[in-house]
């Protein structure tokens, strides 16, 4: 049997302020507050064990420490006119806390039951803080943490720092130590920066790249769409499919440190390469999401920096390696205007569209690997050879979702226990689930046999 109890972190006295929000606070709640019943597939769901367990009131004064610690947790959004959106940094209230007590041994059990309860309700911005606690409590003790974060408070990368200095208060330091030893860009810094003169030269620029390059790209990717008889049927359902790799994992560094390039890079040249191949379009568009956390304070920062990169590689089909080695150089130039007015830009677009003077930018790719986590960590690295690992590979088709709006096909990358995962959606017009399994196949051929080329 299970009981609940609520419990609160208050906070009195924190940073508050109020200001225009961020480039990418203004991107994400775009996205997510026109998505109605479907926005809970952009929260950010986690649970992780607590080792050793901890009382519950030690896990809630942990908790309060990162509130102290980032503003975005307890940050509000209101909309200001018709273009304008206004972060609302509380200095004081409260964040509710659902504690569950039930047998330790089904700890992991309930919290991953607990996590779709939390994750599977949109948050409301104007309201609510960006961050749901569930903690799952037996004896006394504190087994399990469940976390939801909302897009707009964080992005993947938020979401990564977010859990490390976690691990920081739990083995001892404070909000203060950390913001001394490390300091984060906070979100209302961030929008003044944004703001002044050397940022709307960065927005303005970023713009211009963008529409110069969907000026130049090629108007349909896919010449020959599987089923362009589905375009029009709003009610078509995008399959998802999830192919986990142990080959994969192992090949692509070894094909990064050949080719002097990043393993990013690899899987992004890989996945062009493959994309201008089976759609017979030389030139090749995605929408890469980047982190934008180049500078330290950045990367200490937990909110929604990451925006899209428009990357466009021409040639794609002619060799393998060319591609990889090319990818590195051209996506150094999109991520330089990765970060940008979306609301504004997304309006230039537009009218290219309208006009039909707009490159098919519909397919979407997210590396969101965190660098300081790897497959191997805790886990055995594979004594067999890639010839041998390529056919433990596993691929599956978990769920269906509805259909989204200049998205032909979204690619994940995912760090797996032991492999690395790839995770698509994809319009059934443009590519069915065959081609969903030649693509996701044929990235992994392509880098495990450059691996297998060099020294298996």
């Amino acid at each position: 049997m299970t009981t609940a109890e609520e419990r609160t972190i208050r906070l009195d006295s924190a940073r508050a302020g109020r200001g225009p929000a961020t480039w990418g606070q203004r991107a994400i709640w775009g996205v997510v507050t026109r998505l109605g019943d479907d926005a809970p597939r952009y929260n950010l769901p986690v649970h992780l064990p607590v080792s050793p367990p901890r009382p519950v009131d030690r896990v809630l004064a942990d908790l309060t420490e990162l509130l102290l610690l980032h503003d975005s947790l307890h940050t509000r959004f209101l909309p200001d006119g018709e273009d304008g959106l206004e972060q609302v940094v509380d200095g004081s209230g409260a964040l509710p806390v659902e504690v569950r007590t039930g047998p330790a041994e089904r700890s992991a059990e309930d919290g991953a039951a607990f996590l779709g309860e939390l994750a599977g309700r949109p948050f409301d911005h104007t309201r609510e803080w960006p961050l749901r606690v569930g903690l799952i409590e037996s004896g006394g003790l504190v087994h399990r943490l469940v976390l939801t974060g909302a897009h707009t408070g964080m992005d993947y990368w938020g979401l990564g720092r977010l859990l490390r200095d976690l691990e920081s208060v739990q083995a001892g330091e404070t909000a203060v130590s950390l913001r001394a030893s490390r300091p984060a860009l906070q979100p209302l810094e961030a929008a003044d920066v944004q703001a002044s003169p050397l940022g709307r030269r960065r927005d303005e620029a970023a713009r211009r790249y963008w529409i110069e390059q969907l000026t130049a790209g090629p108007r349909r990717i896919f010449r020959e769409p599987a089923a362009p008889e589905l375009a029009d049927d709003p009610d078509r359902r995008f399959p998802n499919a999830l192919l986990r790799s142990p080959a994969l994992a192992v090949a692509v560094g070894r094909v990064a440190a050949e080719l002097e390039v990043s393993d990013a890079a690899v899987l992004l040249g890989a996945a062009s390469h493959q994309l201008a191949r089976m759609s017979g379009s030389a030139d090749v568009l995605f929408q890469v999401v980047v982190g934008n956390r180049f500078q330290p304070a950045a990367a200490a920062s937990v909110s929604t920096v990451a925006q899209e990169a428009l990357f466009r590689l021409t040639d794609a089909d002619r060799d393998f390696e060319d591609a990889v080695r090319r990818t590195r150089s051209v996506a150094f130039g999109a991520f330089r205007h990765a970060a940008y007015d979306k609301w504004a830009l997304d309006r230039e677009v537009a009218l290219l569209v309208e006009k039909g003077e707009a490159a098919d930018h519909s397919y979407w790719w997210n590396d969101t690997r965190d660098p300081g986590v790897g497959p191997f960590d805790g886990v055995e690295r594979p004594k067999a050879a890639l010839s041998e690992l390529i056919g433990r590979t596993e691929l599956r088709w978990p769920t269906e979702f509805p259909a989204r709006r200049n998205v032909s096909a979204a690619v994940d990358v995912l760090t797996a226990p032991g492999a690395l995962d790839l995770a698509m959606t994809a319009d059934p017009a443009v590519i069915d689930r065959a081609g969903m399994e030649t693509f996701l196949r044929g990235v992994e051929r392509l880098i495990v046999a450059e691996a297998i080329a060099l020294g298996d």
